[in-house]
């Protein structure tokens, strides 16, 4: 059982645990409260405007409790917000280490997981672990993007575009056009090489 509004309610009952979220992953009350900051409103004003109580809507915004479909259309019209923005991609996004989405680009000896970009048409990042002599094997290879930026973590990498050689160790950073071919690998015996890629726009 979900926990609903009560307008204008005084006291505090007790909220559904199993309301944190919504269905889908979003967080629906944390990010109508961005918008209602964002465009400096008040939590009196829209509880005021939506016809709920303060109480509710601040715990609302903590994903304590949901709305009724009618009250959260309310909201959004208190803050002149369109219901679909709540579930656009924020203009945000947070990804703990280890916790990208695992993605296999090919190669020889990787380890990658997108870590940004998700859902997004300007830019990639790839989070890449290179086992000792791994690499994008020894045929070389062209992006249709317009920039790759390649920037070492820990370890070394061996890099050549059209025929350039670059040994990269930890620090190094190496941007180029991906459309010229190009080849890499970790020429260490015993050591991993961690990197971190972006590709701008993601390679069609």
């Amino acid at each position: 059982m979900v926990a609903r509004e009560k307008p204008f309610e005084s006291g505090a009952d007790t909220a559904d645990p199993s309301a944190t979220s919504s269905p889908n992953g979003f967080n629906v009350g944390a990010r109508l409260r961005a918008f209602r900051l964002q465009k400096r409103i008040s939590i009196d004003t829209v509880a005021e405007r939506a016809g709920v109580s303060k109480s509710f809507l601040s715990r609302f915004e903590r994903d304590l409790v949901q709305a009724s479909i009618a009250s959260l259309l309310r909201i959004c019209d208190a803050l002149d917000v369109r219901p679909g923005a709540i579930f656009d991609p924020p203009a945000t996004r947070f990804v703990k280490a280890g916790e990208g989405a695992p993605i296999n680009l090919g190669g020889i000896g990787m380890r990658e997981r997108i870590i940004g970009g998700v859902g997004n048409e300007h830019m990639m990042a790839l989070h890449s672990v290179v086992a000792p002599g791994g690499g994008s094997g020894p045929e070389p290879y062209s992006l249709r993007a317009d920039l790759d930026l390649v920037h070492v973590i820990s370890g070394c990498l061996d890099i050549s575009v059209g025929g350039e050689d670059y040994h990269m160790t930890s620090g190094d950073t190496l941007s180029f056009d991906p459309k010229i071919p190009h080849t890499w690998r970790n020429p260490s015996e015993s050591e991993p090489c961690v990197t971190l890629w972006t590709i701008v726009p993601p390679p069609a």
